[in-house]
């Protein structure tokens, strides 16, 4: 039929398909497991590419007036990255831009960090180009000998090659780390190389625990996947940090597994978003189950049901003055799983590990990744390949 060409799979999840490694290779012939296993060595790959690179000349001219982070899609989330690890007490403005060229006020005093796996997207080649025609201090962050490293070339500018090894939404690690570190060259961020070790290492870790050999009931990423299978996730964070990471998963539940997610933080959701648990994907079709029979029993497969996923920062911000006190986010975030528990809302739960900002990101983005590749496995999808994305490029270059 048109309009499906290559798409397929099954409606319904089949869970024994995770516990055989050889049935997940066979699903998965472009290697998204492996790629999502990699976040590790992609820390430590894209800090050694940045410290060849003369990201010095960023502070010759001092602290800018703003720094903008141009990019779409994974090389914009890097933005987002930032912006929280440099924390309320950044000293100047971080702004995510995803749109093609740069903001009207970028000048002179401002530097453009344009971001673009491929080294050819729109949005971060038309940043370069006008960053270069205002003035402005540019990075350039993409792969090398593209045209986003020609444009960076011709403006004099710093450009840190990533070498392609993987899709860009399985690349986040990659292009991130040389943001951060070309944002600690101006003095913003408070990154340093144990930081760095520490984040691989936490990568590292969690991609051991969720690898294809290791069963469902000790492998937490297949566990949150058959959690969510044939529902609608709610993915809510329970800090700046956290949203940043249930904004990522719903970019990876939407990509790998073709599911619809309603993500944001938590703060947010309690101004009316949280009114989804009395809806009719919620308490209105929980209620109609006998609370006295058994749940696996009793549900009915064709019944779509929310299932929440709360990110649980338990940050360390308590020298952050303007950061909203710990004490509060994690009453918010208890308050949330109690109005769940009432209305018969499944909840999984993911707290925050690490010292550091960054590998506090890390632990609560990895596990997340895994379950988004596993749960498109369970429903006989490519994670690669997404043909709508396939049909949506030529349909647009026509």
């Amino acid at each position: 039929m048109e309009g499906t060409a290559g798409v397929s799979g099954r409606r319904h999840a089949d869970e024994s398909l995770l516990d055989d490694p050889d049935a997940l290779a066979e699903h998965d012939p472009g290697g998204m497991l492996r790629f999502t296993a990699s976040a590790g060595a992609q820390v430590r790959e894209s800090a050694a590419l940045a410290a060849e690179a003369n990201l010095s000349l960023l502070a010759d001219e001092g602290r800018p007036r703003a720094v903008v982070i141009a990019g779409i899609g994974t090389a914009g989330r890097t933005g987002d990255v930032l912006a929280t690890v440099a924390g309320p007490r950044c000293p100047v403005p971080v702004i995510p831009h995803r749109s093609a060229g740069v903001p009207g006020w970028v000048g002179a005093a401002d530097v453009v960090i344009a971001v673009s796996a491929s080294g050819r997207s729109p949005e971060a080649l038309g940043a370069a180009e006008a960053a270069h025609r205002r003035g402005a201090r540019l990075v350039a962050v993409g792969a090398p000998d593209s045209q986003l490293q020609s444009v960076a070339e011709r403006a004099r500018a710093p450009f840190i090659p990533v070498p392609r090894r993987a899709p860009a939404r399985a690349s986040l690690w990659a292009l991130t780390v040389p943001v951060l570190l070309a944002a600690r060259t101006l003095g913003l961020v408070k990154v340093n190389e144990a930081d760095l070790a520490e984040t691989a290492a936490r990568l590292d870790a969690d991609a051991d625990r969720c690898r294809p050999t290791a069963e469902s009931f000790v492998n937490p990423a297949k566990s949150l996947a058959l959690g969510l299978a044939g529902s609608i996730p709610i993915v809510w964070g329970s800090s700046p940090l956290a949203t940043v990471a249930a904004r990522r998963f719903g970019d990876t539940l939407s990509a790998n597994a073709r599911y619809p997610v309603v993500t944001g933080a938590l703060g947010e959701a309690g101004r009316g978003r949280v009114g989804l648990l009395d809806g009719v994907f919620g308490g209105l079709v929980e209620g109609e189950r006998d609370i006295f029979a058994d749940r696996d029993e009793t549900d009915d497969p064709d019944a779509t049901r929310l299932r929440l996923v709360l990110l649980r920062d338990g940050g360390l911000n308590a020298e952050d003055d303007t950061d909203e006190p710990l004490a509060v986010e994690e009453r918010r975030a208890d308050a949330v799983q109690t109005l769940a528990e009432r209305r018969g809302v499944r909840c999984d739960v993911v707290t925050a590990e690490g010292g550091s900002a960054l590998e506090r990101l890390a632990s609560l983005m990895a596990v997340p990744d895994f379950a988004s590749v596993y749960l498109a496995l369970a429903h006989g999808l490519d994670p690669m390949a997404v043909p709508a994305i396939t049909e949506m490029k030529e349909l647009s270059n026509q």
